[in-house]
């Protein structure tokens, strides 16, 4: 298949052009014309790159591409040796950032919501990157950690009592710990994000949500694969997910 044709696709599933983002979403990095083999993974690591030129793979996928806001624009260092392995091995590298993660079926938080056995009723707050969930199971909040502990395979940090009923869950995967504000207002059972600030503590101990962090990487596996699925059962392409052994 074409690039272009592979963007045209993404960029209509995604919604990108009703998105402000950090990053570019789209095309990053320009490669050969012709996609036959994609890696999908969670970041455009250098570890990333390698492998899509270890399996000869003409594009890289990813959630966490380049060029953020705010990063020096200058091509040295890594930046300039990512860049470089990109250019010299004719790789393209697709990068969506928001719009991965608020797609309502294959998005991050959706995702997510399903791996843990909850529906999400709405998407809400700025550029509805807050997923409202629901389950009907009368679990407690150490069930679902457990749960949380088997799927993502990470032990979450966790603040709140034990044996809450949880069945009102707010998500927002990755860095979204910004968000636990709105998910409190919300009367949310729980909230679920990949990374924890200080403050987030307090408010955890002082409402009736409880915090729940499991990993930035963690958290954000699932809506790459979701989306390499769908373009390998649209355009019948091989998709190869690369996992990098990320901690945080």
């Amino acid at each position: 298949m074409l690039r272009n044709e592979l963007i045209a696709y993404i960029d209509t599933l995604l919604n990108t052009q009703q998105f402000k983002d950090y990053a570019p979403n789209g095309l990053q990095v320009e490669g050969g014309m012709e996609v036959n083999k994609i890696l999908c993974a969670v970041t455009a690591s250098r570890a990333a790159i390698e492998k899509a030129i270890e399996i000869q793979a003409d594009t890289l996928l990813v959630h966490h591409g380049m060029f953020w806001k705010n990063e020096p624009p200058c091509i040295v260092g890594w930046k300039k040796q990512r860049i470089f392995k990109l250019l010299h091995n004719n790789i393209n590298l697709l990068a969506y950032h928001l719009p991965l993660d608020a797609q309502p079926e294959i998005g991050n938080n959706a995702q997510l919501a399903q791996k843990l056995g909850f529906s999400v009723e709405t998407f809400c707050e700025e550029q509805g990157l807050l997923a409202i969930c629901f389950s009907e199971k009368n679990q407690t909040l150490e069930n679902l950690c457990q749960t949380i502990a088997k799927e993502l395979n990470r032990t979450p940090l966790v603040i709140g009592n034990p044996n809450k009923i949880i069945q009102k869950l707010a998500i927002c995967t990755g860095g979204g710990q910004g968000f636990f504000q709105a998910a409190c207002n919300l009367d949310a059972d729980a909230f679920i994000t990949g990374e924890a600030s200080e403050a987030q503590f307090h408010l955890a101990r002082e409402t009736e949500t409880a915090f729940i962090a499991t990993g930035h990487h963690a958290t954000e596996r699932y809506g790459i694969q979701a989306l390499a699925q769908k373009i390998s059962q649209t355009f019948a392409v091989e998709c190869v997910f690369f996992d990098e052994d990320n901690p945080i």
